[in-house]
């Protein structure tokens, strides 16, 4: 079936809009895409609810995120009207939406994780059935929640020479690993463009470090960065997930702006490398998804300390600005037939589940 996938992830950019045909298993194919961008006070909202949604023992009734749920599903409909208008596809012809909503909080550690956006308004709204609230059942089965995409990646990259990786740099970085007989682990590796994007704002005002120039012209604090690397986190065994909130910018404060960005795009590549050496075993392939790939400076980081030549995943005709909308489509087909969406090597639930709430217009 037709089925549309959309995502906005932490960093608070925009949403992206996919439209995929795929029978949820091992038929994909990519049909349109659509990036669309947060406004300056539509970031301002959400980035309120986060640090309200933050400071929450659970999930609750705050003015705060009750506006920002709004502005979520309302902008939502319209990525889903302008993807569909562009693609030249009605809204009759797509079977399902998967709506991944906008994470405030994850804390699987205490039993919860908060994605807002409401699905039973999205599927009014566009008049297709939407699947929604993707990570709820696998945190209350005792699974991470995150990350979900590695059932896609799986799906992407069958028939590729392994063990692969797939890397995906947004605002958190997590990694996928498909083994030769299709084996799947996968985890949070650490901060990706979120520390580095946050370092910026406050030191220049600009949103991201375009292409990693900031970065490049700065030099690494090894001190700092050794500091920044001595969290327990680090060693736990996978599967594991974090939220952007769990790290802070403020172990660069008194560096230059140049030094402090290319410090922490170093953190973000000493902690790939240290993912790496969790794997059951060292990728032939790394493969990048999510803005991170277009940070130049980052990319050779992580090539440099995982020996490996990261690869953008366009390398394989994929469209790494579309990937993670496409696999929510991919696993909205999938929670309506009932297939797992979350393993044991991917979110350490105890057995393999689907997810997801479905409403119908």
């Amino acid at each position: 079936m037709l089925a549309v996938g959309l995502m906005s992830g932490t960093s608070l950019d925009g949403i992206d809009a996919a439209l995929i045909e795929t029978d949820g298993e091992a038929m994909v194919r990519p049909v349109a895409f659509l990036g669309t961008r947060y406004s300056d006070e539509e970031r301002r909202v959400l980035a309120d609810a986060t640090r309200v949604a933050l400071q929450c023992d659970r999930p609750g009734d705050r003015r705060e995120i009750a506006v920002a749920g709004d502005l979520v599903t309302r902008a939502h409909g319209l990525a889903v009207a302008a993807l569909l208008r562009e693609a030249g596809v009605a809204a009759g012809q797509v079977g399902v939406v998967g709506f991944h909503g906008q994470t405030v909080a994850h804390r699987p550690d205490r039993g919860w994780t908060w994605q807002i956006g409401d699905g039973a308004a999205l599927a009014r709204a566009t008049g297709i059935a939407t699947v929604s609230d993707f990570r709820s059942a696998d945190v209350a089965a005792g699974g991470q929640g995150a990350p979900l995409l590695p059932v896609y990646h799986a799906a992407r990259a069958a028939g590729l020479a392994g063990p692969v990786a797939v890397l995906n740099l947004g605002g958190v970085a997590n990694v996928t690993w498909v083994g030769r007989d299709g084996e799947l682990v996968a985890f949070d590796t650490g901060p990706a463009n979120g520390l580095v994007d946050s370092w910026v704002e406050a030191e220049t005002g600009a949103r991201f470090d375009a292409e990693g120039a900031l970065a490049a012209a700065g030099v690494v604090d090894e001190t700092v960065l050794t500091a920044m690397l001595d969290l327990p986190w680090f060693d736990l065994p996978p599967p594991k997930s974090l939220d952007r909130g769990d790290f802070t910018i403020q172990s660069a404060r008194g560096l230059s702006a140049a030094d402090g960005a290319a410090t922490l795009t170093a953190f973000t590549a000493a902690t790939v490398a240290l993912a790496l050496g969790q794997l059951p075993e060292w990728p032939v392939r790394l493969l990048v998804a999510g803005g991170g790939r277009l940070n130049r400076t980052m990319m050779a980081m992580i090539g440099e300390r995982t020996g490996l030549v990261p690869e953008p995943v366009e390398a394989l005709g994929w469209n790494g600005d579309a990937l993670e909308a496409e696999g929510f489509a991919y696993m909205a087909v999938r929670c309506l037939k009932g297939l797992p969406i979350s393993f044991p090597g991917t979110t350490g639930v105890r057995a393999a589940m689907t997810g997801g709430r479905v409403d119908r217009n």
